[in-house]
């Protein structure tokens, strides 16, 4: 027989997300009465909008006929909407050739990891997006998990915590190291700021590192000042990809539409290209978006799409605020629970001090039948904190927050 993959013998438990839809499940097939309210995983919850929707459903119903139908279109993306991404998004920092559309960040994520393979470096936020890592472990960049909990061997865990603003000490990653860096962040929803991913850049730099930049939640950004591509740092374009995504602001979740950036300027260690590799990689290993959700994409970034994905966003944001003000009342207070809220991302993470972060999972789950996701599941430096998630109906997350307004801790 075929050997396993030891990658995946080197995975503990579950991907965390299904292992909070599982606990969700057991909770509610013992507790039919309760009412549960999720404001766990990021999954956006507002319908469509109509402007984008029709965009797509138009391109459907074309394909039946003669002049409407298409085929396999380009794997690197409809030229128009790599182009539009370019204007609309980059304006000067980055152009067509150097985007690649794509079924989602997550999935590019997880192809990023093919370009370098088992032998390379690597060092994550912690807490952090579980793909960085899991992905790590099933390509062999990473071994087993660590029997004291600390994480897996093989990866650099850079604690972001709010002693440290929230942006890691990179004294502590080594040389030619693939350094994943989200911002704003999943799960602490900290955005990093113009002099901080300066810091990181010059040092990607000065030591041969190449940063995969998650900018998947770039549209939450309100503050000005913040940037909302790695692109925008002078001397990024030697040293790291961004990938990003259609899911959070068009909410493209179950759609499926996101794009990276590798810029042409970005080599390997024998000098060739990462952009020409990518290619290979998204010609050879992808087959192309749906040219169906590419319409949508299209309809995103014109004039009425772009008003419908800002209010989108807003309306989330909103509900963030409700949480963290709900999360600063006197019952969290008493019990010592800090919690941070932007207003750039569409989470509040919380610290409840003393608690592991199952046990409070547990707690919220059944005093006020509220879903939330544990923070130790980002990470060892995710310990003791929760994620509370912003994508919700309102009358959900008020309800929501009436109900934690009045949990005793």
């Amino acid at each position: 027989m075929i050997a396993r993959n030891t990658g995946f013998s080197n995975l503990t438990a579950g991907y965390l997300f299904p292992e909070v839809a599982r606990r969700r499940r057991e909770y509610a097939a013992a507790h039919p009465a309760a009412s549960i309210i999720s404001l766990g995983i990021g999954n956006t919850t507002e319908p469509l909008s109509p402007h984008i929707a029709k965009a797509m459903s138009d391109y459907a119903l074309g394909l039946a006929t003669p002049e409407g139908y298409s085929g396999y279109g380009d794997e690197q993306g409809n030229t128009a909407l790599r182009e539009r991404i370019a204007e609309v998004f980059y304006n000067g920092i980055a152009d067509a050739s150097e985007i690649f559309v794509s079924d989602g960040a997550k999935c590019d994520i997880a192809r990023i990891q093919t370009l370098f393979g088992r032998d390379v470096s690597v060092a994550v936020q912690d807490p952090a997006y579980p793909v960085y890592v899991d992905g790590s472990v099933v390509v062999g960049a990473a071994g087993a998990a660590k029997s004291d909990g600390s994480g897996y061997e093989g990866i650099t865990y850079l604690p972001c915590t709010p002693e440290n603003n929230f942006f890691p000490d990179l004294s502590k990653v080594g040389k030619n190291t693939l350094l994943y860096i989200c911002s704003p962040n999943n799960p602490t929803g900290a955005t990093a700021t113009r002099g901080q991913l300066k810091t990181l850049v010059d040092f990607a730099n000065a030591n041969g590192c190449i940063i995969i930049y998650d900018a998947a939640y770039f549209a939450f950004i309100r503050d000005e000042s913040l940037p909302k591509s790695i692109f925008e740092i002078e001397g990024a374009r030697t040293c790291a990809i961004e990938v990003n995504s259609f899911s959070k602001p068009a909410g493209f979740t179950g759609v499926r539409l996101g794009w990276s950036v590798v810029p042409n300027e970005l080599k390997f260690a024998d000098g060739s290209s990462v952009n020409r590799d990518w290619n290979r990689v998204m010609t050879t290993l992808f087959n192309g978006a749906s040219n169906i959700a590419q319409a949508g994409g299209l309809a995103a970034l014109d004039e009425q799409g772009l008003k419908d994905m800002k209010d989108s966003v807003d309306y989330y944001l909103a509900n963030g605020k409700l949480i963290k003000e709900t999360l600063d009342g006197s019952n969290f207070k008493a019990a010592g629970v800090e919690a941070y809220f932007t207003g750039n991302g569409p989470y509040v993470w919380a610290k409840f001090p003393g608690r592991k972060s199952w046990e409070v999972f547990d707690l919220i789950l059944d005093k006020c039948n509220v879903v939330t996701t544990p923070g130790s599941g980002f990470g060892p430096s995710g310990e003791s904190f929760i994620r509370f998630s912003s994508f919700g109906h309102r009358k959900d997350v008020e309800e929501a927050c009436a109900r934690l307004s009045k949990l005793v801790l």
